[in-house]
């Protein structure tokens, strides 16, 4: 046999094969062909899945930013309170950028000494037991309590604002995060219509609306009725519709919403590229307002 220079048999030296033998080369190329296509699919669609987590969007004024879902019903839950306490847009912007800095929009147990929460609030400064600051209700009605106090502060710099509550050794901080501040409470506070949508899986339970009802009187101070499975809100003032209904998207993974409808608009909860979208829908001219479906 021709052997190379090493004496390593070359593959020319096989020899001509059989018709036979090259129908089986052929069938045993196909079906190797065949199992890396079906894995290849199998694990292209393996990629997309972790390509494509759970996510929250908002946009306003041609910008948007995303959020993790806690994270965007932290966020909707503090430009909520504002509303209630008829605050201007503008505390709900100083807030969320003062959270995004202390905890990044977390309701966390930890910080540096006693802080926790929210807003990095200290029991032993003076903000409240550590069971009172770890309910994000209450850190936030904190915050702005002390927030109103400020002279000037919805003139002021957002970071110089927050500074002059949070007291921090890195006070300019706050300052990095006023854009993705401005557009999220400029979606969540109804200013900006259709501009929070999210990204979910299905919840693992149906959600209890009357626990949802009252989330919404807790959160904005308004009362919302429960239809059967769907909580409902009938108002006039189409920005607190769509902020309610945008918090109904933002806190979603609280709640258990699978749809939200707002006038002829709804989202729909989904894994897919619809949930990123509210579509057109038909509305009867006596529905209410705001619509939460739970089912």
């Amino acid at each position: 046999m021709p052997r190379t220079a090493r004496g390593a048999v070359t593959l020319a030296e096989e020899g001509p094969r059989s018709p036979g033998r090259r129908r089986l080369g052929v069938v045993l190329v196909l079906a190797l062909v065949g199992v890396v296509g079906v894995a290849g699919y199998a694990g292209v669609g393996y990629l997309r899945a972790l390509a494509t987590p759970e996510e929250c969007a908002v946009t306003a004024a041609g910008s948007t930013f995303q959020w993790a879902p806690d994270q965007a019903s932290n966020a909707a839950a503090i430009t909520a309170i504002a509303l209630k306490r008829d605050l201007p847009p503008r505390a709900a912007t100083i807030a969320i950028a003062t959270a995004m800095q202390e905890s990044k929009v977390r309701n966390i147990t930890y910080g540096d000494r006693d802080s926790l929460g929210l807003f990095q609030q200290r029991p032993s400064q003076g903000w409240g037991t550590p069971e009172q600051i770890l309910n994000p209700e209450y850190s936030t009605n904190k915050f702005y309590d002390a927030l109103v106090k400020v002279e000037g502060y919805t003139t002021m710099e957002i970071t110089d604002a927050a500074q002059e509550v949070q007291r921090s050794a890195a006070g300019k901080a706050y300052a990095q995060h006023e854009a993705q501040a401005r557009v999220t409470a400029s979606a969540l506070s109804g200013q900006t219509h259709a501009g929070v949508v999210c990204v979910l899986e299905p919840p693992q339970s149906p959600g209890d609306p009357q626990a949802v009802a009252s989330l919404v009187e807790q959160d904005f101070g308004v009362t919302a009725e429960v239809v059967g499975d769907t909580v409902a809100l009938r108002t006039d003032d189409e920005d607190l519709a769509w902020a309610v209904g945008s918090w109904g998207v933002a806190r979603a993974t609280d709640t258990g919403a699978v749809r939200v409808v707002v006038g002829d608009r709804e989202w729909r909860r989904s894994m897919d590229d619809s949930a990123r979208e509210w579509s057109t829908v038909d509305s009867p001219a006596d529905a209410p307002a705001v619509t939460i479906h739970l089912t």
